[in-house]
């Protein structure tokens, strides 16, 4: 049996790196199994949520091709795929791999390639590989990212946002990837509900997996850089997060 792949996406601001770490959270206790995070957001923070520092990164890695920066008497593929075994951040619990944002010009279709390549060794490894994605799914229209088994599209509680995510299921929709089961959650919810929402969640054609209360335990972490990873157990956040990965079944 593979590895299970889980992919997270949403604009910014609606919680997604918060939800794909609690989920990375709730895999590491309740499954004991290996695990790789993999940030595809440019704007990368997955390792703050999750309490690691980064060192290299795998834009790094395909910016060091592009300057021919490649030590004498090692090929570029020898090159970048040592780099990119040097870009995983390796823990007891979790592994983390971040792309970044590449600096340079022109074409990366060829690191690209390997990346994908790449990733399908490093899935061999792991019980399950979970990606925060940037809402544009570059990487996922490129088919770095691929054989996703669980899709999370994320928004916050407004009707711009469901609409948001409705755009994203279309992108998602167009791909030549492999997507088994998708869905919506809804995050920052209010006491109120989301019940003047449901018009708009049904037009999206998008199951509903759950929602997640607006915590202020979320907030206050956020304020002072504290890892989101190590929420207790009580975070209203952390029980709709588990709630809804038994739900869907992950």
């Amino acid at each position: 049996m593979g590895s299970k792949m889980i992919a997270v996406a949403g604009k910014g601001g609606t919680g997604k790196t918060t939800f794909t770490a609690l989920v990375l959270r709730e895999i590491v206790n309740a499954k004991k199994a290996a695990i790789l995070a993999v940030d595809a957001d440019p704007n990368a923070n997955l390792n703050e949520a999750l309490g690691l520092e980064i060192d290299n990164t795998i834009a790094e890695a395909v910016d060091s091709v592009k300057a021919n920066k490649i030590p004498t008497g090692m090929t570029k593929e020898t090159f970048i795929e040592w780099q990119l075994s040097q870009s995983l951040i390796e823990t007891k619990y979790v592994d983390l791999l971040v792309l970044g944002v590449p600096t340079g010009q022109g074409c990366y279709c060829y690191p690209n390639d390997l990346l994908r390549r790449h990733l399908e060794k490093l899935r061999e490894n792991y019980d399950y590989v979970v990606t925060d994605n940037e809402a544009g799914l570059e990487h996922l229209s490129r088919q770095v990212v691929q054989d996703i088994d669980y899709f999370f599209i994320i928004s916050d509680a407004s009707a711009r946002g469901i609409r948001s995510a409705g755009r994203v299921k279309q992108i998602v929709d167009t791909l030549h990837t492999n997507v088994h089961n998708i869905y919506l959650v809804v995050t920052k919810v209010m006491e109120t509900g989301i019940d003047d929402l449901m018009g708009e969640i049904e037009a999206t054609g998008l199951q509903l997996a759950g929602t997640i209360p607006y915590d202020p335990q979320v907030a206050e972490y956020d304020l002072k850089g504290k890892a989101l990873y190590e929420l207790p157990e009580s975070s209203s956040a952390v029980m709709a997060v588990k709630e809804i990965i038994t739900k869907v079944g992950v």
